[in-house]
Formats: C-alpha cells, structure tokens, sequence
C-alpha cells in the first residue's frame, strides 16, 4: 500500500455539501467531474496528500444512489493507492476476499481501480487505485 488515496463521501446534493467542506471548513474545491461508467458526479477536494471526494448519484437506479436510499449521506468508501493492482488482487483472491471487480477497470484518465466488497473488509467499501501509468 502506498497511501489513502481518498475518503469518498455520498451526498444528496453537492453545491448544498460544498457549503460545508468548501466554505465552512476551507477545503479548495479542484474540480467537479461526471463520471457516467459509475453513474455520480464527483467534487474532488484536496486534503493534504489525499482529497475528500462528494459524491452525488447522476442516475436513481444506479449503486450510489441505492446505497444513499438505504443509509443516507456518509462515508461511502475509502480507497488506497497500490503498486500493482493486478497482484493486490490475485493476493485477496488467494486470501478468500470477496472482490467486486475481478479484474481492474480504467478510468478516461487511465487510472486502474477495483473494488472489494464491504463483506470481506469488517464492513468497509474498499477501492484500490493504481496509479503509476498515468504519471
């Protein structure tokens, strides 16, 4: 592992969240990005040498919005950056780790990302970040 990559946390709306992480406690907002594939728009707000992320659901029906129905806004998972994705996972296969994604997906901006399922992390929405092609 090489560090917390960020805190991603759902929200109904993010101009109303923003009042909070940007105005009132001074975080910078970076940007804010659709990202369709995952069905959320996302306001990354840097935090030292990781972001805080708001993520607000673009499509009803979609997992984000599912699990803010179900338990309203909050933390809605934590995401740490590895060396190599690909041996991360093939690690938490052979250690029985219930995987969401069995293989890494990309981003547009070519990160590599995969989660792990809430079931084999104590409770916890994990999603690991490769990032070294992208720099």
């Amino acid at each position: 592992m090489i560090k917390i990559n960020h805190v991603a946390i759902v929200v109904p709306d993010l101009e109303e969240a923003q009042a909070f992480w940007v105005e009132a406690l001074g975080l910078p907002l970076e940007r804010v990005e659709d990202v369709p594939t995952e069905a959320v728009k996302v306001a990354f707000l840097p935090a030292g040498e990781s972001e805080i992320e708001l993520l607000e659901p673009t499509d009803r029906q979609s997992g984000v919005a599912r699990y803010l129905a179900r338990r309203g806004p909050g933390i809605h998972h934590l995401c740490l950056e590895v060396d190599d994705l690909g041996a991360t996972l093939a690690r938490l296969r052979a250690h029985q780790v219930e995987l969401i994604n069995e293989s890494p997906r990309t981003t547009g901006d070519g990160k590599k990302y995969a989660f792990v399922h809430p079931r084999s992390t104590g409770g916890v929405l994990l999603e690991l970040y490769e990032l070294k092609n992208i720099e």
